[in-house]
């Protein structure tokens, strides 16, 4: 990756859980693939993937011909940032206690500001 290209943020927005196992895996994929290519990455999940910043549950997500979803995980906790959508916490009751060290909890505000800063790129799965 170019020096250029490793500055520019990088927004990728896991929207599926473990009902949609190959979206969620590409998500994650390409967000500990971008960190590991040097890129700035902010990874948020939405509605179900919130369960995987549990401790435990990605753990159990399993996909043929994948890597380990909390191997990706942990890599994009490293060297990226991890946030679990404020409402889709609240909706299963989940609070920072129950999440990973390092994962935030933050709403649509705090996503506009990422995705709206100069020369970020969001993708969504």
């Amino acid at each position: 990756m170019n020096d250029a290209a490793a500055a520019r943020p990088l927004v990728v927005k896991c929207t599926a859980g473990a009902e949609s196992p190959e979206r969620c895996a590409q998500a994650f994929t390409v967000a500990a693939t971008a960190v590991a290519a040097g890129a700035q990455v902010s990874m948020w999940l939405t509605g179900d993937a919130v369960w995987f910043a549990v401790p435990g549950r990605a753990e159990q997500f399993e996909l043929p011909h994948s890597a380990p979803l909390a191997d990706l995980r942990d890599a994009v906790v490293a060297g990226g940032s991890l946030t679990v959508c404020t409402q889709c916490a609240a909706r299963r009751e989940l609070t920072p206690d129950d999440l990973l060290a390092d994962v935030r909890i933050a709403g649509s505000a705090s996503f506009v500001d990422e995705v709206l800063r100069d020369g970020a790129q969001a993708l969504v799965y």
